[in-house]
């Protein structure tokens, strides 16, 4: 069988080459609408190693971090804080509440502030803050300034906090951001819970 008689051209009739090369490319079209159906539907049962990464939970080992020190990990691609508060630190977390726009961390319940980090320190243990370190206001990443006392675009009653450098929102160190801030919210307390006093788990709070 020639190649025009399978395209249903009769065999020895002159081959319309607009019309063979639309059939080709509509055939060319087609097995590549099966191949891009498939990928996905693959794709659902065989995740890539990089999309597991990013949406697993994460074990973190917090024994090496000190009283007034911040370490960072990534989870689901943001930045997740980890902060050793020091009893001064937490001491002075009461005296900030007049002075910010959601004290309680009542908004955007539940999923925001999960119901164990809706206390006066937000956290579970209570010298370690654990948050995701990007402003709720256009997603910039806020300026640890830890240290209190009046520095650049910072009050001169400055307890000790973050600073977002694009906007100028503050926040204490329980993550609360302070009233009349461009940020709508205090920064978000991911899921997490203690696998031990010295692991902890982010992602994940079945047992919390």
């Amino acid at each position: 069988m020639t190649q025009a008689s399978v395209m249903g051209v009769p065999h020895g009739a002159p081959v319309d080459k607009d019309k063979r090369n639309w059939i080709v490319a509509t055939c060319a079209m087609g097995g590549a609408g099966v191949a891009a159906v498939a990928v996905p539907f693959v794709s659902t049962f065989q995740p890539s190693e990089r999309a597991k990464a990013t949406g697993a939970a994460v074990e973190v080992d917090i024994s090496a971090l000190k009283p007034g020190e911040k370490m960072t990990v990534e989870w689901r691609g943001k930045p997740v804080w980890i902060v050793k508060r020091t009893p001064e630190q937490l001491a002075g977390l009461p005296k900030n509440d007049p002075l910010l726009a959601d004290p309680k961390s009542e908004r955007k319940l539940p999923d925001w502030t999960p119901a164990y980090a809706r206390n006066e320190n937000r956290s579970i243990k209570a010298d370690t803050l654990v948050v995701v370190g990007i402003c709720p206001h256009l997603g910039c990443s806020p300026s640890d300034k830890f240290q209190p006392g009046a520095q650049p675009s910072l009050p001169d009653d400055w307890a000790g906090g973050f600073l977002c450098p694009c906007h100028g929102s503050t926040f204490d160190l329980a993550g609360r951001v302070y009233k009349n801030k461009p940020s709508p919210d205090n920064l978000e307390v991911p899921p997490h819970m203690y696998l031990s006093d010295a692991k902890l788990l982010i992602g994940e709070d079945k047992k919390a």
